[in-house]
């Protein structure tokens, strides 16, 4: 039976809309917390009330002379304001809105030699109020602020967004901020665009929350139609999870070049909703093209298309012919409210085709764990080999621990050869990179990933670290064993220090791909670690020509 009649003979899309928890149950009729997770449903209608008053602290802000708003998060507390930043840019004399969800201090201090703390607000936005990136990046960006105004006047300078009752919000109170928005309790992270996480960050940005609104209700509607035929998200969720039974699981997202960002919050969205009890759909998101004709038969693809777009359109007419393939159109920024409503709905009713839970991560505290042991010093070391090339030093884990690279390689291309070779046909290359957020250097990196995957076949991602934590760091481990991960740090002498805390900000960084690396060795699963002497661009270009490189020589798929 295909997906779509299975919605219809659940009544998934009217027992969504009526939030009725049992929808999701498991095979016990055991809900879990998901009646506390559904939230999001009808948000766009209840968002009226924070757009007046937002608009008028946007315009007060703006006549203060401020000029940057840096947002502190991580995951679903700063992905839908990266976006609609991205998407909508800069309206003419609003202020910048920056968006620091990385621990790099390279990227952190670059930053901070960017603003002026005078003309400067920083909202820390945290939904379990204990996220220690956001804290982290808080303690320093406070200290800088009070040394650039005094204690009492820097308070006023910082905004909290956060769920009621947490540990931020007790900071923000004793902090003496400006303001604390408490969220939603019943509406998850990545769920939460078109909450306060998502709409304050943009208001104080220049963006058009009455469009964006206006989009996302009439799409609401459209998604609480019964009717299957006229029902968006039905048809989103149906064609996503046919092409997944089908063996289709990496699901590709190609959009015109102005609405591509958006890519980066349907990866967190379908990734960290889908990728667990070893199942998973796989987001591809490609950053350099591939050619369509070298696509495996692991595909399916979907297109976010300006109708204006003629060449994504020829684009998509070079798929091979049995690649499945949906098109939707978004013709303005505001389109976005849209799309996000569209791939909420159809994201859980995915999970009810897919039978598992679309709102919890069971497996993203593991990372987390592993951090902190690593900053506290109890953390054991993982089986692994180790291969040193010049000063790079290889750690190979998990399903690859037990590999044997030429010994004493005499290049990066012949460390990193068994790893690619370790790739079978239906399976994905993560490159996973703790590095700051360059284009310079995700467009060498991204040129690499796009030789492997016209030469191999198979879907090769790219994923900034610590961000993809808290995206797709649940599909990693929970989902289905087909990723082989390559874990990029740099022993980079850039630090700054954390007030109040034990460690740096560089010592947190590599704490997290540290403790990832283990996390994904501890589930098995096929992975190395690449540690450079820096994060130059010479030293990045000569790793991306030693992967593209070790590609060639790879057994034939």
């Amino acid at each position: 039976m295909n997906a779509l009649q299975r919605l219809v003979d659940a009544r998934a899309m009217e027992r969504l809309t009526a939030r009725d928890a049992t929808l999701f149950a498991d095979g016990s009729g055991n809900t879990g917390d998901v009646a506390d997770r559904l939230g999001w449903i009808g948000l766009a209608e209840r968002a009226d009330v924070l757009t007046p008053p937002l608009a008028e602290l946007a315009t007060r802000l703006t006549k203060e002379g401020v000029t940057d708003v840096v947002l502190l998060g991580m995951g679903g507390s700063s992905l839908a304001p990266l976006v609609l930043a991205r998407v909508f840019g800069q309206p003419s004399g609003m202020p910048q809105l920056r968006v620091l969800d990385t621990t790099s201090p390279t990227q952190l201090q670059a930053t901070l030699g960017e603003l002026d703390a005078e003309h400067t607000v920083v909202i820390v936005a945290s939904k379990s109020g204990s996220t220690i990136e956001p804290l982290s990046l808080y303690a320093v960006f406070r200290k800088w602020m009070d040394d650039a105004m005094g204690r009492e006047r820097a308070g006023r300078r910082f905004y909290a967004i956060t769920d009621p009752g947490t540990e931020l919000e007790t900071l923000a109170q004793h902090d003496d901020f400006a303001q604390v928005w408490s969220a939603p309790a019943d509406v998850g992270g990545r769920f939460s665009a078109l909450s306060v996480f998502g709409l304050v960050p943009a208001a104080l940005a220049g963006v058009d929350l009455d469009g964006l609104l206006v989009q996302a209700r009439r799409m609401e509607a459209a998604c609480r139609t019964i009717a299957e035929d006229t029902n968006p998200a039905a048809q989103l969720a149906a064609f996503i999870a046919d092409a997944c039974e089908a063996g289709r699981d990496k699901l590709t997202f190609v959009a015109s070049q102005s609405l591509a960002p958006f890519g980066l919050w349907v990866e967190q969205l379908i990734a960290e909703s889908t990728g667990k009890d070893g199942k998973g759909v796989i987001p591809v998101l490609e950053y350099a093209p591939v050619p369509p004709n070298s696509y495996g038969d692991d595909r399916a693809v979907v297109v976010l298309r300006e109708r204006a777009d003629e060449d994504l359109l020829a684009w998509a007419s070079t798929l091979p012919e049995d690649t499945p393939l949906l098109e939707c159109h978004a013709d303005s920024p505001a389109a976005l409210g849209a799309e996000f409503v569209r791939w909420e709905y159809a994201t859980a009713l995915l999970g009810q085709l897919l039978a598992i839970d679309p709102f919890n991560q069971p497996n993203v505290a593991e990372a987390k764990a592993a951090t902190n042991a690593i900053l506290d010093g109890s953390a054991t070391a993982a089986p692994h080999a180790q291969a040193a090339v010049g000063d790079a030093m290889l750690t190979y884990a998990g399903a690859l621990a037990g590999i044997s690279p030429v010994t004493a390689p005499d290049s990066l291309a012949d460390a990193l050869a068994p790893v690619l070779d370790a790739l079978l046909a239906r399976d994905y290359l993560a490159l996973l990179a703790y590095l700051p957020e360059d284009d310079g250097v995700i467009d060498g990196l991204a040129s690499a990933l796009s030789t492997i995957a016209a030469g191999t076949g198979n879907a090769c991602v790219l994923q900034l670290g610590p961000r993809y934590l808290h995206s797709t760091g649940q599909l990693h481990k929970g989902g289905p064993d087909e990723g082989v991960f390559i874990v990029l740090t740099t022993r980079e002498a850039v630090d700054v220090a954390i007030p109040g805390t034990s460690f740096t900000l560089r010592e947190l960084n590599r704490a997290q791909a540290e403790g990832d690396l283990a996390t994904l060795a501890a589930h098995g699963r096929r992975v190395v670690r690449v540690d450079l002497t820096n994060e130059s661009a010479e030293e990045l270009a000569t790793f991306s020509d030693a992967l593209a490189d070790a590609a060639c020589r790879c057994k034939t798929r």
